[in-house]
């Protein structure tokens, strides 16, 4: 397989050369991955998928060019869940960057493997790469800016080491401490729209109804939204780190300003026209 940049003697880790990423930087360019979801994850034959698929065996639909056969009619097809999935640019890091354009059909087995074991450590690293650069960019976030810029730093070192230190990542005990910063640029910049609102974190909100409700400046950080009806809701400022929109309503709704949503929530979602999003994010295909 190829290596790494720093194998290659670049020390990409070492500043001031870390570059830091971007929100492009964090969008999945399919056309220059390898079709790593496609390939290194789990389906299992649900609502989402119609058939069972190993971890490390190729989807059937994909193609010699790692491009996906179905794309058009993957909903229509079963294959819901693909168009929920999001790697926030992980798959372009792993096959570009970290295993240096060498795809994983080359090479033996042991080769491939390893660049499977990678790209789920990677996803979860580029996902709080995202939070990160949402929350440098916030101006109520601007008292504690250093401690994000160090974060976002040592993420983004952490997804630039060898295949082996990628893998090796203690992701869950540096999510913790990633977690905790972002707790407090959550109550900066909802500080003057969530006093006497209830705090909605980790709730049960399952097929709630919510339509037309005042949800500004409310945490509903890892709320269950799952089939909530919440058209035209004000979700402006609402923390939304975590929420499961799976089938929620969102018709109407307006996240402008919403802390934290990515797009694979707005893509579990139903919306329309009118349904406001925040600029970083893009109207998914299904809304009709």
């Amino acid at each position: 397989m190829g290596r790494s940049q720093r194998e290659r003697g670049t020390e990409p880790n070492l500043q001031p050369r870390l570059q830091l990423p971007v929100v492009d930087d964090l969008r999945a360019d399919c056309g220059s991955c390898f079709g790593l979801c496609c390939v290194a994850l789990t389906f299992a034959k649900s609502s989402d998928f119609p058939v069972n698929k190993a971890a490390g065996t190729p989807c059937s639909n994909l193609q010699q060019d790692f491009r996906c056969g179905i794309h058009q009619d993957l909903r229509q097809r079963g294959y819901s869940g693909c168009t929920v999935y999001d790697c926030f640019g992980a798959g372009q890091k792993v096959s570009q960057g970290t295993f240096d354009g060498v795809d994983w059909r080359q090479g033996d087995k042991g080769a491939a493997r390893e660049m499977f074991d990678v790209f789920p450590v990677m996803r979860q690293l580029h996902e709080l790469l995202w939070y990160l650069t949402e929350a440098r960019d916030l101006p109520q976030a601007r008292p504690i800016r250093p401690d994000i810029e160090r974060a976002l730093a040592e993420t983004e070192r952490l997804t630039q080491g060898t295949p082996a230190e990628v893998a090796a990542t203690d992701v869950a005990t540096h999510r913790e401490g990633v977690g905790a910063l972002l707790l407090r640029v959550s109550e900066l910049a909802r500080a003057d729209v969530r006093r006497k609102k209830k705090d909605r974190r980790g709730a049960d909100l399952f097929g709630a109804k919510l339509k037309g409700a005042d949800l500004r400046g409310v945490s509903l950080r890892g709320a269950y939204l799952i089939a909530a009806d919440l058209r035209g809701a004000d979700l402006r400022q609402a923390d939304l780190i975590g929420a499961d929109f799976r089938d929620a309503d969102l018709r109407g709704a307006d996240l402008t300003g919403s802390i934290f949503l990515t797009q694979s929530q707005v893509n579990a979602a139903k919306g329309d026209a009118e349904t406001k999003l925040p600029p970083a994010l893009n109207r998914p295909s299904h809304w009709k």
